[in-house]
This record gives structure tokens, C-alpha cells and sequence, in this order.
């Protein structure tokens, strides 16, 4: 494929990619309020959808046999997670802020999946084994989010004490963007239209790689350049625009719990997952410092947001650097 055609096709593509999940996600909401499925379910659902540009990418990516363009799409795009909704909310807002257990379960559920996701990648566990160990994890607390609210709250006997207040948090967190608003469509028509929304999604981002590899040859861009610096950061554009309207709201537990769930969602979905199915080639160097670099910006996001106060606007200048540091790392070192 000549840069001249690929070039518009990858534009075209990631257009439809986002403007697609966008509506796919707000389609989702209008369900959820429909059907009167718990808050903390339709945030995970929309979270969903909007990650679904960079597992599709990813998983297409794998498919082609471009293994460290897909492992890169999930890494850049889980440390521009990192930086641009919650580094950059801090620095807009100002601070940003949540209850010191609710940072622990998010903390603890984001840290462990990548720990096992990276342990998968770098060959340490086997396949079966990290899929075991993450559903340990992330079962619990999804029981947690989606009807642990309100039986901790019945539990908390005092309005002041951790239990009540991790309940209060559960209620936000992750929460929709807003309140969908009510829709006249029928049921049906509004499944349809989601499955025309995914349909769009994943042939958005067969182009979006397709094109990208193409420029790649053309152009001799390695593949972790095109997962981590292009592609990552571009597919997570949708979630990067719901978490700062988060942050400027002052809800920090949903924003938190919106980027760690992203990158828990990203991680399971695109590695974990897939590699019961596809053989996944074993990291570069470079695949392995962008690893640690994740973990690194993940174990920094975590212990800013524990400080008293929460993440203050230098906290979040600093996050927002350790990426951009990230990015030059990986054009330096391909």
C-alpha cells in the first residue's frame, strides 16, 4: 500500500475507531438506565467501549503476526492512560483526590493485573496460569463494585467509618460519564445500532493497523514506535476526554477507578486472554524497559495519590513528564 493511500485510510480510520465507540458507549449507558443495571455496571460497560479502539487494534495487530506493535498499543496506551487521565486532571484541576480505600482497591486490583500481564509477556508464567491468577483477582472485585456498595453500607454501622465510606465511593465509582439521557428508541433498534457501532470499531482499527504497518515499511518506523508512541496514545483519546471532564468535576474515585479499570480491561482483554489462543512472541529489550516503565508510572500514579491531599498539580506535571520520558525512551531506543 503506497503512503499516498494510506496515509487517508489511516485518518478515515481512526475517526470512524472513535467517533464509533463514543456512540457506542453512550448507547450502552441508554441500556444500562433502561434495563436499571447498577451505576458501577454501566461505567464498567462504557469503560469497555472505550477501550475497545486499543484491544481491537491490539488483538488485529496480533492476528497479523505484529506482536510488538500489539504488546505496544496496550503498553503506550495504559502509561498515556496514566499521564493523561489522571496526571493531566491534576494538573488542570488542580488536585485530585479519593478515599484512601477506595486508591487501595483500585491500587491493589490495577498493580496485581500488571504484574501478571507483564510476568505473561516476559515469559515467567504460563497462559493458563496468569488467566487463573487474574480471574482470582478480578472476580472478587467485580462482585465488589457492582453489589458491594450496597451491602458494605448496610454492614457500616458508623456514617464515618471505612466501611460506609468505601460504599459511598463504590456508589460513584466508576460511574457513567453523566446520566444517559432517555432514549425513545426501541430495544431493539438501540442493539442494533451497537452491534453496527462494533462493527465499525473493529474494521476502523483492521485499517488503522493495516495502514500503520504499511507506513511503517514505508517509512521504517519500528513496530514499538507505532504501538507505544501512535497508536497507543491515539486509541485512548476517548477515555483521555471522559476523565478530565471527571477531574474537573472533583470526582476522583470515578476518574481512578476509570483508569485503572481501562488499564485492567486493556491488559486482560488484550494479553491475558489472548494469549490462551495465540502464541505470543517473547519481548524485546526495548519491550521489556517499556514494562518496567509502566510499572514504574503505575507504582508513581499510586504513591502521589496516596500523599495527604491526594495528587497535587506538580504530582500530576511529573506523571505527565515520566510519560513523555517514556515516549522519547522508545524512539531513542528503536
Amino acid at each position: 500500500m503506497s503512503p499516498a493511500l494510506a496515509v487517508p485510510l489511516f485518518l478515515v480510520s481512526l475517526v470512524v475507531t472513535l467517533g464509533a465507540a463514543r456512540l457506542f458507549a453512550r448507547r450502552l449507558d441508554r441500556l444500562g438506565v433502561r434495563f436499571g443495571l447498577p451505576e458501577a455496571l454501566i461505567g464498567l460497560l462504557t469503560a469497555l467501549a472505550a477501550d475497545g479502539p486499543e484491544i481491537s487494534s491490539a488483538l488485529f495487530a496480533l492476528l497479523k503476526g505484529a506482536h510488538d506493535v500489539g504488546v505496544g498499543v496496550l503498553i503506550g496506551s495504559n502509561g498515556f492512560n496514566l499521564a493523561a487521565m489522571i496526571g493531566l486532571s491534576a494538573i488542570l484541576a488542580g488536585r485530585v483526590r479519593l478515599p484512601r480505600e477506595v486508591l487501595l482497591l483500585e491500587g491493589t486490583v490495577g498493580l496485581l493485573v500488571t504484574l501478571l500481564a507483564g510476568a505473561l509477556l516476559l515469559g515467567w508464567l504460563s497462559p493458563g496460569a496468569a488467566a487463573g491468577l487474574s480471574a482470582i483477582v478480578l472476580i472478587p472485585y467485580l462482585t465488589l463494585v457492582i453489589v458491594g456498595g450496597h451491602l458494605l453500607e448496610r454492614l457500616a454501622e458508623k456514617p464515618r467509618s471505612p466501611a460506609a465510606r468505601l460504599a459511598r465511593a463504590l456508589h460513584e465509582h466508576p460511574g457513567p460519564e453523566r446520566p444517559a439521557a432517555p432514549s425513545e428508541d426501541p430495544t431493539h433498534h438501540l442493539l442494533g445500532l451497537i452491534v453496527v457501532d462494533l462493527t465499525l470499531i473493529i474494521a476502523g482499527s483492521a485499517g488503522m493497523v493495516e495502514s500503520a504497518l504499511s507506513l511503517g515499511e514505508h517509512w521504517h518506523i519500528s513496530g514499538a514506535v507505532l504501538g507505544v508512541v501512535i497508536l497507543g496514545p491515539l486509541t485512548s483519546i476517548p477515555n483521555a476526554a471522559t476523565a478530565v471532564r471527571l477531574g474537573l468535576a472533583g470526582r476522583g474515585a470515578a476518574l481512578v477507578g476509570e483508569a485503572f479499570n481501562s488499564n485492567t480491561i486493556n491488559l486482560a482483554a488484550g494479553v491475558v486472554l489472548p494469549s490462551l489462543f495465540v502464541t505470543l512472541v517473547a519481548v524485546t529489550t526495548l519491550g521489556k524497559l517499556q514494562l518496567a516503565w509502566l510499572l514504574a508510572m503505575t507504582l508513581f500514579t499510586l504513591t502521589a495519590l496516596a500523599r495527604p491531599g491526594g495528587m497535587a498539580r506538580g504530582a500530576g506535571a511529573a506523571l505527565v513528564a515520566l510519560y513523555f520520558a517514556s515516549a522519547v525512551g522508545t524512539l531513542v531506543g528503536s
